[in-house]
């Protein structure tokens, strides 16, 4: 993979982390949390679809690999949503 690919690459997990930040509430951290965030979603995601049978949806190819920008999304939401439950402090 080339580093323009790879650059690109990490732009789309970014983006896919970001979107899910916003769906699942979640705000914090920077770009990089965005970047990470999108690769575990994308590995998550993936892994569900394939338990479940389902297909790739929207997935673009990058230097030579495949990245599924729906699963992406939907893990990375995934992810943050346990994650708040996990981390969130109970009052009272």
């Amino acid at each position: 993979m080339t580093l323009g690919g790879f650059l690109l690459l990490m732009l789309i997990a970014g983006l896919c982390g970001s979107l899910a930040q916003a769906i699942a509430g979640y705000s914090h951290g920077g770009c990089l949390v965005s970047i990470v965030l999108g690769f575990i979603g994308a590995i998550l995601g993936t892994w569900i679809a394939q338990q479940l049978g389902l297909g790739e949806i929207l997935a673009i190819q990058v230097g030579g690999r495949s990245f599924p920008i729906v699963w992406s999304i939907i893990g990375a939401a995934l992810f943050v949503a346990i994650l708040n439950l996990l981390s969130s402090r109970r009052y009272g």
